[in-house]
């Protein structure tokens, strides 16, 4: 089978990148021409660009705002390498931040589908959330404008780039979410054929057994919606009972040196391992001495990789109960600390206490932390692996170009 890959961006630089670079490598081992589509925006400054066709692309936030709009030559690009490889199944994930709808009117030819790794199809910003951190609940439009998501340049575009996703967004044949809350916000909005396919996480032998000190870790940006400042406060509250507590950060982002001064400010700068950004090797090397691995974040994002990652690595997990945490974990996280049988806890969002009283069990007592981690892991395998998404893929890709057969062949009209 051929299948072409499309996305925004071609380096191995983010979560939604790593997973396409993944999946095409996944598909070429099991003998598929698989190649990607995408733009040579770099996310990181001299990044290589991975792709097989590269059109244009940047990230000079005057020149993006047009381009994700009207990128003529990813429009230009895409035509000809869909003339060249004539492909089976077209699998478009991230396109408007780089590639624009423009695009979409090349694949009404082709069996497609459109993995939404962000709310992208509902949301112009793509988050889902107001500047202030609270879920939007209105609907695209003026509403983006007064609550002060785009200046009125930037919204300009951002309107004409929604009228071209409304006009072809029907051009797909099937809707792919991260989780089944994401699924349940896309259909609430008015998406329809959604399915699910979670984000596949590498396996990985087990860590190590677990010694002193007791670590929690953090992994992700720096940034007010990914909650680090209510871990940075909770772990305040902890150091204080488990005096030899240490806190690794790893990340990069905008609040970074504001968290810095917070951890003078509550006195346990001192406890604290800065790590910068780092590869994904790097990051389990490093995670693999971490008793328990919170993700702190205020608002629902569609997956949490981090949250994966940890559970294959078979780390203990605290997160918040927002987006797809819940599902992650799993309906029993949350039941008892101290018994070890699930995967981690979960806590109310920007909840200082709940999280301090969360992690305090599992920092003072290394069993729980092997016994949640170990569950973990369990679960990790059966349910987040990179085989069982490619797989997933597998079967719907058959399934579309099963479809299209059919379409073809199927009689303009009826006999009366």
């Amino acid at each position: 089978m051929k299948i072409l890959l499309v996305n925004d961006y071609g380096g191995a630089t983010g979560g939604a990148e790593i997973q396409m670079l993944t999946l095409r490598q996944q598909l070429r081992d099991r003998g598929h021409d698989a190649r990607l589509f995408a733009s040579n925006a770099e996310v990181v400054t001299n990044s290589p660009i991975l792709a097989d066709y590269i059109c244009y692309g940047t990230t000079e936030s005057r020149t993006q705002v047009i381009s994700q709009t009207f990128n003529l030559s990813a429009y230009q690009t895409l035509k000809r390498a869909l003339r060249e490889f004539q492909p089976d199944v077209v699998h478009v994930r991230m396109f408007m931040w780089q590639l624009s709808p423009l695009i979409l009117p090349l694949l009404r030819s082709y069996p497609s589908l459109y993995q939404t790794a962000v709310y992208k199809a509902i949301c112009p910003m793509g988050t889902n959330i107001l500047p202030d951190g609270t879920a939007c609940r209105f609907d695209p439009g003026a509403s983006c404008l007064k609550s002060g998501c785009f200046t009125p340049q930037s919204w300009i575009f951002m309107m004409v780039q929604r009228a071209l996703w409304n006009r072809w967004k029907g051009t797909f044949d099937r809707v792919v979410a991260l989780s089944t809350g994401m699924k349940q916000t896309l259909e609430a909005a008015g998406m329809e054929s959604v399915s699910v396919i979670y984000n596949g996480v590498p396996e990985r032998p087990p860590r190590p057994p677990l010694s002193d000190p007791p670590t929690v870790g953090y992994a992700g940006r720096f940034s007010a919606e990914k909650g680090v400042e209510t871990l940075f406060r909770a772990f305040a509250k902890v150091s204080k009972q488990v005096p030899n507590a240490q806190l690794k950060v790893a990340g990069r982002g905008v609040e970074a040196v504001a968290l810095k001064v917070l951890a003078q400010q509550l006195g346990f700068e001192d406890r604290v391992v800065w790590l910068g950004h780092l590869s994904r090797a790097e990051l389990e090397q490093q995670f693999d001495s971490v008793w328990v691995q919170v993700v702190p974040s205020l608002w629902a994002e569609p997956f949490g990789n981090v949250t994966t990652e940890a559970m294959m690595r078979g780390t203990a997990v605290v997160a918040s109960a927002v987006g797809a945490q819940p599902e992650i974990v799993g309906s029993a996280a949350g039941s008892v600390a101290g018994s070890g049988q699930t995967a981690g806890m979960l806590v109310p969002p920007g909840n200082v206490d709940a999280l301090t009283a969360a992690l305090l069990p599992i920092l003072q007592q290394r069993s729980v932390a092997e016994q949640m981690g170990a569950a973990g892991r369990r679960r990790a395998l059966a349910e987040f692996s990179e085989t069982r998404c490619l797989e997933s893929f597998l079967g719907l890709y058959n399934s579309l170009v099963g479809d299209a057969a059919i379409a073809a062949h199927a009689p303009l009209y009826s006999p009366s």
